[in-house]
């Protein structure tokens, strides 16, 4: 065979090109951090709550129409009116409640040019009660505006009142000619130095009209003012216990319906107590009566007062309505509960078929989600359904067939999603205060997911 044959017989193979290693890697990575990054965009967002302690005040404002057992005291003879006591005290049968003299006395506070000093308590007092009327003003009823003025003046006289009653006493014992007698109070019970003609009110007789403060007068009585036989003194109350009467919607009626007591505020002086609670029949609308049996010589001067019936008012942990959920658990008496050999952590035994069918006994390790009434809380995904459990050192056993339904929330502490059970104490329209220190459920805090319909059972959450 000849050269030139053999040139013609070669055939020329082309290159395989080498593999580049490193660039089938790094599109491997670049495939996997286009698909992470999809995946963020796309899936659900957990927002973290970090659970903290809070509180949910429910109240409702109101005025209130006072009902106390209450007479005014006429006087039987005529002069100018002193007054020995002070508005809103305690007397008994027979105490110096006033005198009455043929002219107008003319005592030291009266006809020296020297201030009145007042108390730091005083002056808040008197601040307060024109803060209320400026609050309250109406164009429409300046009439108020002396009522205001008398109630001032009734105020001041009673600061001065002391001061007065010495100087009685002074020109009691000594010789004049001013026909000063004295007049003593006839019943125990407390001296009111004003009236507004509302005094003989009855729950039997009260109508809306009374509670809604219609054409309502005030009349003060004041020192060294001229009386004639027959005229109003003073008023006594004489009972301890006495009524506040308030109109009120429909659904408050209807939170108040299962309730035999409910605390309210004054918001006079944001004092709290406690009131028993009745309706008033026969009324076009509801009409709450609030009993009371103390806190009268407080308000004793007030026919209506400005008052937050609280309906309710708890503390404990906040979160928002929208982390909870909900669970199914099996319930298991807390005498199938064990220890498992040589570990200190809950467990129960079960019962189970293998994939022959035999009978087998295992300790299983649980969590117990709660407990009450002597009946524990398992997760139903530990166990298999024919599963039976066996109560330690005895024969007896118990299957898992009860179900019971538990409201929580998804804890994250961990870093997935964890049931945590809760107990719900009082809500509002965004938010449920729960039971604090349960062991089974939230602390302070805690962090939960938000929203429970964005996340799973054991989801990881970064």
């Amino acid at each position: 065979m000849t050269a030139t044959n053999q040139e013609d017989n070669i055939v020329k193979y082309r290159k395989r090109k080498p593999i580049n290693i490193g660039l089938v890697i790094f599109g491997i990575i670049f495939v996997y951090l286009i698909a992470t990054i999809i995946m963020y965009l796309t899936a659900p967002r957990i927002t973290v709550y970090e659970v903290r302690q809070g509180s949910i005040l429910k109240d409702n404002a109101y005025t209130g129409l006072a009902i106390r057992e209450e007479r005014v005291v006429l006087t039987d003879a005529s002069g100018y009116v002193n007054y020995f006591a002070e508005d809103a005290s305690k007397v008994r049968v027979g105490t110096k409640v006033y005198t009455l003299s043929n002219e107008k006395l003319v005592l030291e506070d009266e006809s020296s040019d020297m201030e009145v000093r007042l108390t730091d308590e005083e002056r808040a007092s008197l601040l307060r009660r024109i803060q209320e009327y400026n609050n309250q003003f109406q164009e429409n009823d300046f009439a108020s505006t002396y009522q205001l003025k008398n109630e001032l003046q009734g105020s001041l006289n009673k600061i001065t009142s002391n001061s007065k009653s010495d100087q009685l006493e002074s020109l009691l014992s000594s010789e004049n000619d001013m026909g000063i007698a004295v007049k003593t109070s006839a019943k125990d019970g407390v001296l009111v130095y004003s009236m507004d003609e509302l005094e003989g009110l009855t729950l039997d007789t009260v109508t809306l009209e009374h509670l809604r403060k219609s054409n309502y007068k005030k009349t003060e009585f004041i020192n060294n003012t001229h009386v004639d036989t027959g005229e109003p003194v003073y008023k006594l109350v004489t009972n301890d216990k006495w009524q506040l009467l308030v109109e009120i919607n429909a659904e408050t009626k209807a939170a108040l319906s299962e309730k035999k007591s409910v605390k309210v505020n004054f918001k006079k002086d944001n004092q709290e107590t406690r009131a028993d609670i009745s309706f008033l029949e026969g009324m076009e609308t509801p009409v709450l009566c609030l009993s009371f049996d103390n806190s009268m010589i407080r308000y004793v001067s007030d026919r209506y007062l400005d008052i937050e019936l609280i309906l309710e008012d708890e503390t404990g942990l906040k979160i928002p309505k929208s982390a909870e959920t909900s669970k199914e658990f099996y319930v298991v008496p807390n005498t199938f509960l064990t220890l498992g050999g040589d570990s200190s952590n809950d467990g129960v035994m079960r019962q189970r078929s293998d994939s022959k069918g035999n009978k087998i006994t295992e300790f299983l390790q649980v969590t117990v989600y709660y407990e009450e009434n002597e009946m524990i809380y398992l997760d139903p995904n530990e166990f298999n359904e024919d599963d039976v459990l066996l109560k330690p050192d005895s024969s007896e056993i118990y299957p898992l067939q009860e179900k019971r339904s538990l409201k929580g929330v998804y804890s994250i502490n961990k870093g997935y999603a964890v049931f945590k059970q809760i107990k719900i104490l009082c809500e509002s329209d965004d938010y449920y205060i729960i039971e604090e220190g349960n062991s089974f459920g939230l602390s302070n805090y805690d962090h939960i997911a938000l929203d429970s319909q964005n996340i799973k059972e054991n989801d990881v959450v970064f």
